[in-house]
């Protein structure tokens, strides 16, 4: 093989920095130039296999696939007087190879479970409580009442916010409020390399909702199935994908008869606008991270079952704001790891006190701090419509803003 410098060098360039994508992505573009589609599948796989969602990776995973499974140049002619009948008695007993594409498995029925929990178990939040009972529950309860009052039962309710702050949770309790199965989705659930799978999976998501309904349809990272059409203008099998989407939601007024549909997003500004018209995703609930008497009930929970020894619950809820209840549950196991080493060294058990857990505070820092950045910037900028209003308040009480 010929030498090339340029390859040589970015190939040195990813195996000093092998967790840098645009790179990798860049160097399996140029292996697929020189007609390297093997060598250019490594890179585009390592990428998937952290980055499963990649829209870049998944279109050059198609190319490089259509490149490798190309039909042969016809060859040669067989000499002539070839004994065919012989050749097919020597292969009778081989197997034929199957080439049809392997069928990802959608969610079944087992997936659709009966939540016991209710928005009573849900510590604090008495906001987000009160306006999911307004713009969500209170109607589905009272069908008539909300058609006397022209209140549509149709479209879907999109909950975000930080990562980490109970958003399934809630989806939960939701469906438990309404005596309703509830359905969680993920984008690995639906997403495909195959062209056309991933329509194919969504319909069946839907269809199988509707079989059992009442369901609450809980589709998790929405912004990742409903991403910005006009971000996706190289990728057409994403972009069918959302037009799918699009087109399961409008059906929720007719044959989706009590399928209930949430959707779950850290980054709703990068959801297609679409999906927010009126019949679809038309209301937005802020969930935001856990209040002082949500602190402490997540405090407790993850500390019920530990040896602990005069806890001072208020104390770590002053210490705690802007803590997701996934930060808080980490301070616990921190801390309990702590109190686990102290208990081996005096060969005792040393039970977890509020040193251990202001301790684990100085290791666990709230993961929040990034979302807030760019959830200021786009309050800032491009709050034009008034769709983020409760983050803007909630951002200048804090002062982020």
């Amino acid at each position: 093989m010929p030498d090339d410098p340029l390859l040589t060098t970015l190939l040195a360039a990813v195996a000093a920095a092998p967790a840098d994508v645009p790179l990798r992505l860049h160097v399996a573009e140029l292996l697929i130039e020189r007609d390297r589609p093997g060598d250019a599948l490594q890179h585009c796989s390592h990428v998937l296999a952290t980055e499963p969602s990649n829209a870049s990776a998944v279109a050059m995973l198609e190319r490089i696939t259509a490149l490798m499974t190309q039909p042969a140049e016809p060859g040669p002619a067989p000499a002539e007087g070839f004994d065919w009948r012989h050749a097919e008695e020597q292969v009778a007993d081989i197997p034929a190879l199957s080439i049809e594409e392997p069928a990802t498995p959608s969610p079944t029925v087992e997936d659709i479970e009966r939540p016991s929990v209710r928005l009573a178990d849900v510590g604090g939040m008495e906001q987000v409580k009160q306006r999911l009972e307004i713009a969500f529950l209170g109607p589905m309860r009272n069908p008539a009442l909300a058609k006397a009052f022209g209140k549509s039962l149709s479209g879907g309710l999109l909950l975000y916010g930080p990562p980490g702050c109970g958003k399934t949770f809630i989806g939960r309790a939701v469906a438990g409020e309404l005596g309703a199965n509830f359905f969680n989705v993920g984008i690995a659930d639906v997403l495909d390399i195959y062209t056309g799978s991933s329509e194919r999976n969504l319909a069946g998501i839907f269809a199988a909702a509707r079989r059992n309904a009442p369901c609450v349809l809980f589709l998790d990272e929405i912004d990742a199935l409903g991403q910005k059409r006009a971000h996706l203008s190289h990728d057409s099998s994403m972009r069918n994908t959302v037009n799918q989407l699009l087109s399961e939601m409008d059906s929720l007024g007719g044959d989706n008869e009590g399928v209930f549909v949430l959707g779950a997003t850290n980054h709703p500004w990068d959801i297609d606008s679409a999906l927010r018209r009126p019949g679809r995703f038309d209301r937005m609930l802020l969930v935001l991270p856990p209040d002082a008497p949500a602190r402490a009930a997540i405090l407790r929970y993850h500390l019920r079952d530990r040896p602990t020894s005069g806890i001072d619950v208020d104390r770590l809820v002053a210490a705690t704001e802007h803590y997701s209840g996934a930060d808080l549950a980490h301070v616990c196991t921190t801390a309990a790891e702590r109190a686990l080493a102290a208990s081996m060294q005096a060969q005792r058990l040393q039970p977890l006190t509020t040193a251990d857990l202001v301790a684990a505070l100085g290791e666990v820092r709230p993961s929040t701090g990034p979302w807030f950045a760019t959830a200021r910037n786009v309050v800032m900028f491009a709050n034009t419509d008034g769709g983020y209003d409760d983050l803007a308040a909630y951002l200048r009480k804090h002062r982020k803003l």
